[in-house]
């Protein structure tokens, strides 16, 4: 079995959502998301629930603790992607973000905060989503992509990484930012980070081609590399299948690499193998939540804390 990483949760938020749909206001700079207005809402809906209920079930399977929360309200169609608006770290911190979208604001959920407090070890929670008043904004683990190895914050510049609360964060939590301009093709900046890298223990996948310098470019490979990683280029059009945009968990029998059946088919076999060696590759089906612009990293929030020991039936029952 590979050995822990902690790069690598064990445990994750997962939100179920009721009235999932492609986010109006999100679609100015998310290239990423559908703009096909020919689907049914309500089969939408419907589809992304089972969705969510069949990557629960899975991850479950491979020793994977899932905390799953139904989102049974209406106007929050983004819902399913929490890692946006809260991330945890080891130590017992965690830490709550502003959120571009008004609509977002509203999935910060204190129930969820609840739990971690009752089930893991939570020292602090800072909040920055008072920023949100000064049209200041970072958008978690999607406009971050944190090696927790070397305590770096890898950030592609966007309207949702305002570089006031990026510094914040890296000063309160200890990372060093490394922000760089990418855009796709049509030269349109990349909205969220992790659509277009995923930093694992042993190899990182990460879209150069999109990152604008050359100097910069280089520079993003060679901290990459100084942790003994191998750096995976991913072309557009794997970046596009959202290929970058998977996450590294611990289960039963070791690490996997959680992506998307879509991510999994852009990718080449050598770049398969190369995951192999460290990780069993776990594709997921999620084809409707695709359709908001984003995938398998979007949608688990890793859990980065330290389990409290296991409640007797008595405090449990009392709990």
């Amino acid at each position: 079995m590979t050995p822990v990483s902690v790069q690598a949760p064990s445990a994750v938020v997962l939100i179920r959502p009721h009235f999932f749909s492609p986010n109006p206001e999100t679609a100015h700079d998310n290239a990423f998301q559908s703009r096909d207005a020919g689907h049914d809402a309500a089969l939408v809906a419907e589809a992304a629930y089972a969705e969510v209920t069949e990557v629960a079930g899975t991850l479950e399977g491979q020793g994977i603790a899932v905390h799953l929360f139904d989102d049974d309200g209406p106007g929050r169609p983004d819902s399913v992607f929490p890692n946006n608006w809260i991330s945890t770290h080891a130590g017992g911190h965690v830490a709550l973000y502003p959120m571009h979208a008004p609509n977002r604001r509203t999935e910060r959920r204190g129930d969820i905060v609840e739990m971690l407090k009752q089930r893991y070890r939570v020292q602090d929670v800072v909040d920055y989503s008072g920023l949100e008043l000064d049209d200041v904004f970072l958008e978690g683990t999607g406009a971050m992509v944190l090696d927790h190895a070397a305590r770096i914050a890898y950030v592609a510049r966007s309207r949702r990484a305002d570089p006031i609360a990026l510094e914040r964060f890296c000063t309160n939590f200890g990372y060093e930012p490394i922000v760089f301009d990418a855009s796709d093709e049509n030269g349109t900046p990349i909205y969220h980070t992790n659509v277009m890298m995923c930093v694992a223990t042993d190899f990182a996948l990460v879209g150069l081609d999109l990152i604008e310098s050359p100097t910069r470019r280089s520079h993003v490979v060679e901290r990459l590399a100084s942790q003994d990683r191998q750096v995976l280029a991913l072309d557009r059009d794997q970046i596009r299948n959202y290929a970058g945009n998977a996450i590294e968990l611990h289960g039963r029998n070791g690490r996997m690499l959680a992506l998307s059946r879509r991510a999994l088919a852009s990718l080449s076999a050598q770049q398969r193998r190369i995951i192999e060696q460290s990780c069993t590759i776990l594709p997921l089906d999620v084809p409707t939540i695709e359709l908001a612009g984003g995938s398998v990293r979007c949608m688990l929030a890793g859990i980065h804390l330290d389990r409290r020991a296991a409640l007797s039936p008595q405090a449990a029952a009392a709990a």
